[in-house]
């Protein structure tokens, strides 16, 4: 339960931070781009690789804070880190056809699935 929770909180304040930050970017960049979504990934992605490794080689944390910043804050802050992370681990590992096929099917299943919920949405 102290787990749920704890991702719980994390997710409350990552996802405020995407809106904020997301807003701020837009309000300074305009609309005419995804700049706000980009800015959010890209930042999460700085975040988690160096929180990553802070909390795995350099210092032990408690797996509760550990999973409020890296699953819940910053899962709902973009998971499109979590993907760049797990994606860059297969690569470490070796597994270059499984990272190249996680690009691949995320990529093009991600599109699809968009494109099946307008689709579906406009059937409605």
């Amino acid at each position: 339960m102290q787990q749920l929770l704890a991702v719980g909180l994390g997710g409350f304040i990552g996802a405020i931070a995407r809106y904020a930050m997301s807003g701020i970017v837009y309000r300074y960049w305009g609309t005419g781009f995804p700049y706000g979504t980009f800015a959010v990934n890209i930042l999460g992605c700085f975040i988690l690789g160096f929180f990553a490794i802070l909390s795995e080689e350099r210092t032990v944390l408690h797996p509760l804070v550990r999973n409020l910043i890296a699953v819940g804050l910053l899962g709902s802050f973009t998971t499109f880190s979590t993907f760049s992370y797990e994606t860059l681990m297969l690569v470490r590992d070796g597994s270059l056809l499984s990272a190249g096929a996680n690009i691949a099917a995320s990529l093009l299943l991600g599109l699809l699935a968009v494109y099946a919920g307008i689709v579906l949405a406009r059937l409605i």
